[in-house]
């Protein structure tokens, strides 16, 4: 497996079962020879908080907390903690803020986090998972957990311009696929490669032609084939990109669908009955707290599976070391 990262970040998520995401966390260390940290953010307590126990302050009871949080993390490492030199801590505010704040100033390359919530309302990711898939500034890796120790299916969902690629995004195609391509070798799992297509115009197209079928036939057969040459050029950059020998043994599947990208991904993640899918998150480049696109915000809400998400090439988070 490719070293893809070096300094790794654990959050813990207390209102889920935890066991497989850290085992996850601690195999992905392991298998990159990178440092693992694992921390969870206490609320504060403020001096309006309202009624305390009798006799204590905020302060006392903020320790309690802290002293609390950090011996359950010490039981969720222990464990591995003959096979891995892993840190802890335990910060104090919101937990968002705080986490990326952590990566900001520790420079992780790489957050892996339970989802909040996996059952509720068939919605996996909470309200703190939408925040740092929107803002973190380096790949989210939300697990499940209940999600099994070996992946067997990995996703890809790309998306390719039918013209001329624009560097930003062949720079974040190449990310996914060179993590989705690395953890599906490792894992020995399967790869597919999902692009998703539209014709957007078809039925401007029928109103402006004397002839509508003809011309939306050949209209939505025009962009389908522009998509497919993108397409088919990306397989091929990926197959120089780990080489020929990798590439074969993988034999990853490639998959043009029509249709909206926030329906029909969602729709292959089932049918495939993938573990992972590893995606994009559309953001303007350089605008600092541009949030993540309408578009994989939908998808994301709507998959049951685990998702490693990744951010453009030039994306700032909003969120910044001191306010």
């Amino acid at each position: 497996m490719t070293k893809l990262f070096k300094n790794i970040l654990y959050v813990s998520e207390a209102s889920v079962a935890q066991g497989s995401s850290i085992a996850r966390a601690v195999s992905v260390a392991e298998n990159n020879q990178a440092g693992l940290t694992v921390i969870d953010v206490t609320p504060d307590i403020t001096p309006d908080i309202g009624m305390l126990p009798a006799g204590r302050t905020p302060g006392e009871l903020q320790a309690i907390m802290v002293s609390e949080r950090r011996k359950e993390l010490g039981s969720l490492i222990e464990p591995y903690m003959e096979r891995l030199d892993i840190q802890l801590d335990v910060l104090v505010g919101k937990t968002y803020i705080e986490v990326i704040r952590t990566i900001l100033r520790d420079n992780y390359d790489l957050m892996i986090k339970p989802a909040e919530n996996p059952n509720f309302i068939e919605r996996l990711f909470g309200s703190d998972d939408v925040q740092l898939l929107r803002n973190c500034p380096c790949p989210v890796w939300l697990t499940r957990s209940e999600e099994q120790s070996d992946y067997t299916r990995i996703l890809a969902a790309v998306d390719v311009n039918p013209d001329v690629p624009d560097a930003p995004e062949q720079t974040l195609n190449r990310q996914i696929l060179e993590l989705s391509s690395s953890l599906a070798i490792s894992k020995f799992a399967a790869l597919d490669v999902v692009h998703v297509w539209d014709a957007p115009f078809e039925m401007k197209v029928q109103s402006w032609s004397d002839n509508p079928r003809e011309a939306s036939m050949a209209y939505v057969e025009g962009e389908r084939s522009r998509h497919e040459r993108a397409f088919n050029r990306l397989g091929r950059n990926f197959k120089d990109q780990i080489g020929p020998e990798a590439y074969d043994h993988l034999g990853p599947q490639f998959h043009l669908r029509r249709g909206a990208p926030s329906r029909v991904i969602p729709q292959t993640v089932k049918e495939f009955q993938a573990d992972l899918v590893v995606m994009g998150t559309v953001a303007r480049t350089g605008i600092a707290g541009w949030l993540i696109g309408n578009t994989a915000e939908a998808i994301l809400e709507q998959l049951q599976c685990s998702v490693l998400a990744v951010k453009p090439p030039g994306f700032v988070s909003p969120v910044k070391l001191s306010e």
